[in-house]
């Protein structure tokens, strides 16, 4: 019955007969009503229910873009960036889809792109071209890029927790393979997105001749802000040494940054994306009801069997037998849920040394598959939800038909890099 609900709920999400937050909520009800998780679970596990760490770093980030969006910041960022790429939206995109990944990489990239959708939106607005694609390139962008640290994305978080990998790990092992996916991303982004690439020479003359700092509405507010942001990316990075979870940090610099700006905060709040949060949320509790019915460990566990401790196997099996499930159910509940099944294949195989590498097969391959649908990763969700208030929907199967061909590609490459680097070239 939970494979039913959650099947039915997907169906609707993917055609969007239903609203996906209405669907979501819906079956987060259904999974309760059938008994395949309870309240205990869903509000109160770690493992099987609504993920409050996720809910709360987003609450806390979507507040002090709130605050940031009062202070003209991101129309100065715009008209710059216009005018940096000198209105050449190919150019335009490569600059966004490089920033991005290069943030994704030291912030989360749910924050990332919390930052950087607003500006994409406005400056897309300001040269007359199409803000979808450029939204969809920036969200695989911070997939990728998220890959290269221990920070970076929330599956890596949790599996350096798991396998005691440091931040060094994960840049000597998963960065340069990261910086050769954003190379590809950045050449099928030209591809990909060649039709939306239309060059007005009169929106760019006029962009030219636009002072940035003429955008700026409030000084002191950006002052304040960036101090702020500043503090909460230092906590950021440096979490693990403070045992502050994100979300703490976030939830503080967001409601410091309110409480300081002398702002209405019922003015600030509407700005929130609670769409989104009310989308996750039902989410979460749905997983849980796959998490605590034991489907998603026995589909783990027979991944496991299936490669008969074979480690070149198992490694080519962690990268691609992760995509299916991280793509249908969200990268982050399912690192949580096999994670443990790899530690024990990882210690049946002598533990540290050569079987770690079993680690980074299956970091590539979660975080990778995050570019597959909309409902992948978390950072797939806010951009959809940010996109729809301002009037850019974007659809399952339009965020789908490029993301199915961008993982596709990237994790293929993974898998080879795996290969070489661990078998061929050891």
């Amino acid at each position: 019955m939970a494979v039913a609900v959650f099947a039915a709920v997907y169906v609707l999400i993917a055609t969007e007969w239903v609203h996906r937050v209405a669907a979501a909520l819906g079956g987060a009800v259904l999974m309760l009503l059938i008994g395949a998780t309870d309240a205990e679970h869903a509000f109160f596990s770690e493992d099987a229910g609504i993920d409050w760490n996720v809910i709360f770093l987003l609450l806390g980030m979507m507040l002090i873009v709130a605050v940031l969006k009062r202070t003209g910041v991101f129309e100065f960022i715009a008209v710059w960036a216009a005018r940096r790429a000198r209105g050449r939206p190919y150019r335009l995109m490569v600059l966004l889809v490089v920033a991005t990944g290069f943030l994704s990489a030291w912030l989360d990239n749910v924050t990332t792109v919390l930052l950087i959708a607003p500006v994409t939106i406005l400056v897309c607005r300001r040269l007359g071209v199409p803000a979808v694609p450029y939204l969809i390139a920036e969200v695989m962008a911070c997939n990728i890029g998220g890959a290269a640290t221990l920070i970076g994305d929330p599956p890596n978080i949790m599996i350096g927790s798991r396998a005691d990998l440091s931040f060094n790990d994960f840049l000597v092992h998963m960065t340069p393979i990261v910086v050769v996916l954003m190379i590809i991303l950045v050449l099928m982004c030209r591809v990909m997105f060649r039709t939306s690439f239309h060059y007005d020479p009169e929106r760019a003359e006029s962009l030219m001749e636009l002072d940035p700092k003429a955008e700026i509405k409030d000084k002191r507010l950006l002052l304040i802000s960036g101090v702020v942001i500043v503090a909460v990316m230092v906590c950021f990075v440096l979490h693990t040494w403070l045992h502050m979870e994100p979300s703490v940090v976030a939830m503080s610099g967001g409601l410091l940054l309110l409480a300081v700006s002398r702002l209405s905060p019922g003015n600030v709040v509407k700005d929130v994306e609670w769409e989104t949060l009310a989308f996750f949320a039902g989410l979460f509790v749905m997983v849980g009801g796959m998490v605590q019915t034991g489907i998603i460990g026995d589909l783990g566990e027979l991944a496991a069997e299936a490669t008969g401790g074979n480690l070149e196997t198992t490694a080519m099996a962690l990268v691609f037998g992760s995509v299916v499930p991280s793509a249908i159910i969200d990268n982050i509940p399912f690192v949580a849920s096999v994670s443990p099944i790899v530690s024990e294949i990882v210690a049946s195989a002598g533990g540290a040394g050569e079987a770690e590498m079993l680690w980074w097969s299956f970091a590539l391959g979660a975080d990778l598959a995050g570019n597959a649908t909309i409902i992948a990763s978390s950072a797939n969700v806010v951009v959809i939800g940010i996109a729809d208030r301002e009037g850019h929907h974007i659809s399952f199967w339009q965020f789908s038909k490029y993301g199915l061909i961008v993982t596709a590609v990237t994790v293929s490459v993974a898998g080879a890099y795996v290969w070489l680097r661990y078998f061929a070239l050891a």
